[in-house]
């Protein structure tokens, strides 16, 4: 039956792409973050519809008659150059005849990225992005909260199997970095019921986080905790609903969830920590030999670790986006990756700056907030897995471009249509900006 469904909503969403290519690009979002084929038994689960709905949607877009370009702010710039490098490190990798699979993985991801960035334009584009992320990653967080609830927290929750979020680790990652979406879905939406469903959909997702047994995941949620108690213009409000909310829910997971969080104390002891420890110094020794390039794709192998790693029989992934990313593609890929982080974190604040008076962009500062917010989530917890090709980030990062490309668009024409006013003698209302402000404000100056 689920295999069914997934086969109506995907081919039955098809035609419409046709007419409005960006439905296209929330389709592949959808497929590629929720992956719903997996949740199926039957035909569906290997089923191409990724490649299906990639195809419609390049051909749609390149016989759409609207605007298509590719937004080139420096935070995109830096996209292109990270994904271009990742070619170069593949042409120099230690084993090249075996990278071919992971290189067409990344290369489809990286495309389809691309090609989001560029029919994702409008609020409403940005807005419905946001919304399919959320349902996507959503779905795990409620159905993972109540699997917590029922099972008294004893099983680990699990992600769908054979995807980035998978493992436990993952999962709980990806669904910390929802709960800050969740909140900005809840300040657009006028509908109470929506509202409360969402406050739902928090609860459930934080429940499911901590049944998921991940110490990373613990950490992110602390970081990400504190800093929206930081950021946000409500600091006693919310420090009341973490105070109210988080001891229940700690004190309601059984004793071998306070054992697995407590040896974060004991790391030392803790084979795991010391087989991502070994890692790390495994990718830092192999980037020190290769330094430009690193080893390419798929450099986890019994030959490389006992040339690099202090224990060449403790044989384990990166386990963390940046040594990843070092291991994988040299300083000057790590180098990039940082730098696209900083950008992205640039633009968000750019947005907030500009429009944080201004009830009517209010939207923007919200948006901008919570991406900042969930992007704390993925670079804290992110340092304990390997998820540099993980999607979700970079869709983050078109809706930051995105949202602030409009902003600044439409704050360079009321602050034009104020200089004309003034020409004319009509006088300029507090709060318009003269010309030279609007210059500033269109600019890249992330």
């Amino acid at each position: 039956m689920r295999d069914i469904l997934v086969t109506l909503i995907v081919f039955g969403w098809l035609p419409l792409v046709f007419k409005k290519p960006y439905m296209g690009a929330l389709m592949w979002v959808w497929i590629s973050v929720m992956n719903p084929h997996t949740q199926g038994w039957g035909f569906a689960t290997t089923f191409p519809f990724a490649a299906i709905i990639a195809a419609v949607t390049i051909v749609s877009l390149l016989f759409s008659r609207e605007e298509k370009s590719l937004p080139l702010t420096s935070a995109t710039l830096v996209f292109i150059a990270f994904v271009l490098w990742m070619n170069v490190t593949s042409i120099f990798a230690i084993y090249p005849e075996e990278i071919h699979d992971q290189w067409v993985k990344v290369m489809k991801i990286m495309l389809m990225t691309f090609v989001v960035f560029m029919l994702i334009k409008t609020r409403k584009h940005i807005e419905l992005l946001v919304w399919t992320i959320v349902i996507s990653l959503g779905y795990y967080g409620v159905k993972g909260g109540i699997f917590t609830i029922i099972g008294g927290g004893v099983d680990m929750v699990l992600g769908p199997e054979q995807t980035f979020i998978g493992g436990n680790n993952e999962i709980a990652l990806a669904l910390i970095m929802t709960i800050p979406l969740m909140h900005f879905l809840q300040t657009i939406t006028p509908k109470i019921w929506v509202r409360h469903a969402l406050t739902a959909a928090i609860l459930l997702s934080s429940l499911a986080a901590l049944g998921s047994y991940s110490r990373g995941a613990l950490l992110a949620i602390a970081a990400m905790g504190a800093f929206l108690w930081l950021k946000s213009q409500h600091k006693v409000r919310i420090g009341m609903l973490l105070i109210v909310a988080i001891p229940p829910a700690v004190a309601f997971m059984p004793e071998q969830w306070t054992e697995r969080m407590d040896s974060i104390n004991s790391y030392e002891e803790d084979a795991s920590a010391q087989g991502r420890f070994n890692a790390w110094w495994m990718a830092y020794n192999l980037a020190k030999d290769k330094p430009v390039t690193g080893g390419g794709f798929e450099i986890i192998t019994p030959e490389l670790f006992y040339l690099y790693a202090p224990n060449p029989e403790d044989l384990h992934a990166a386990h963390s986006i940046y040594f990843q990313a070092l291991g994988e593609h040299g300083f000057v890929g790590l180098g990039l990756y940082l730098l696209l982080g900083l950008l992205t974190w640039r633009t968000g604040s750019w947005i907030i700056r500009n429009t944080r008076k201004l009830e009517e962009y209010k939207w923007a500062y919200n948006l901008a907030r919570m991406i900042q917010v969930s992007l704390v989530g993925f670079l804290t917890g992110g340092a304990f897995l390997s998820l540099l090709y993980f999607d979700v980030p970079y869709y983050l990062l078109g809706a930051m471009v995105a949202t602030r490309i409009l902003v600044a668009k439409e704050l360079k024409q009321k602050a034009s249509s104020a200089s004309d006013k003034k020409g004319t003698g009509a006088p300029r209302q507090f709060g318009q900006l003269n010309p030279s402000q609007a210059g500033t404000i269109a600019g890249d100056s992330s």
